[in-house]
């Protein structure tokens, strides 16, 4: 395996946070799969951080793609879910999988801290030699 493509982001939680309290289920329903909706809405008090989590998650996907927001990438093309561990997994569909699938791309690491303020992700995309 080598890598094909590397993605970071560092997104400010109140920016996420703003954008979701300004147009709710709009914002929801265009960035977020149900999934990560449901696994946001479910951290209480950690909603916001978990939202920027995986806002910073899509940005850095959309980097070690090398498309940005561009090539038929939708946000929701882009999935982070957490194993049992904790661990967080990501799911490409659409046309991230589609460009993906064209670089050869066969398995995804991703990593997510956050702070009070502040939420980031490192994503690695690897193939086959």
């Amino acid at each position: 395996m080598r890598i094909a493509g590397i993605g970071t982001d560092a997104t400010e939680i109140a920016r996420v946070v703003g954008l979701y309290e300004r147009h709710p289920e709009t914002f929801l329903s265009r960035v977020f799969t149900p999934g990560e909706q449901a696994y946001c809405r479910s951290r209480g008090k950690g909603f916001g951080e978990s939202l920027a989590a995986r806002w910073a998650v899509k940005e850095a996907v959309m980097k070690a793609l090398g498309t940005g927001w561009n090539d038929g990438v939708m946000w929701t093309d882009i999935e982070t879910r957490s194993l049992p561990s904790g661990k967080p997994e990501l799911i490409v569909t659409g046309g991230a999988k589609k460009i993906a699938d064209k670089r050869g791309i066969v398995e995804w690491q991703v990593s997510i801290t956050h702070t009070k303020t502040t939420a980031i992700a490192f994503v690695v995309a690897s193939k086959y030699d």
